[in-house]
């Protein structure tokens, strides 16, 4: 049996989960984390990337309703509040001596829905790629049946595998989405 294919299979399906908690760590759930603004593009230093990326300042949270962002250099200050002001994602920094700070604003029933909606439809294109990763590991498994390289119980079994893996995977992305929208309609 051909290791190769489920390894390939299990590493793009773990990569595609981590583009996943990232993209539902970007949605908003009226709770101050980091991950709201560690991807908002800082133009700093004749440069641009991102507040995280370019580890301009340390993000914290200083209670469930505040972020509080520290630029290592203060010179930095300014170009952090005005990428955050100009990343256009409704949050408004102050800036407070050295350090900058953001309210979370609490979010209104619409505005839960939206993000619900939006969180949905990521979870899908997430559901999408983990049936096309399937897909193209069921390909390699037939062309590997077709070269004689696999016999017809090895083939049987590496279905079987490859199912079980992106069964799995659906599975945590569902149980993902439950608790994202469990975040969400708290209030």
């Amino acid at each position: 049996m051909d290791q190769n294919i489920l390894n390939e299979v299990r590493r793009r399906i773990e990569k595609i989960l981590e583009v996943l908690r990232d993209d539902l760590g970007t949605i908003r759930t009226g709770r101050a984390t980091p991950s709201l603004i560690e991807n908002v593009v800082i133009n700093a230093y004749g440069g641009s990337a991102r507040l995280k990326v370019m580890e301009l300042a340390t993000i914290g949270a200083s209670d469930s309703s505040t972020l509080v962002i520290t630029p290592f250099d203060h010179a930095t200050i300014h170009e952090i509040e005005k990428g955050i002001q100009e990343a256009n994602i409704g949050l408004s920094p102050v800036v407070d001596a050295q350090i900058v700070r953001i309210s979370i604003p609490p979010l209104s029933t619409e505005r839960r829905e939206e993000l619900i909606k939006s969180m949905k439809h990521k979870l899908e294109n997430g559901r999408i790629m983990v049936r096309q990763a399937r897909h193209e590991a069921m390909t390699d498994v037939k062309k590997k049946k077709e070269a004689n390289e696999l016999s017809e119980d090895d083939v049987t079994r590496m279905e079987k595998e490859i199912q079980k893996v992106v069964d799995d995977t659906i599975e945590q992305i569902e149980n993902m989405g439950k608790q994202k929208e469990a975040e969400l309609l708290q209030i």
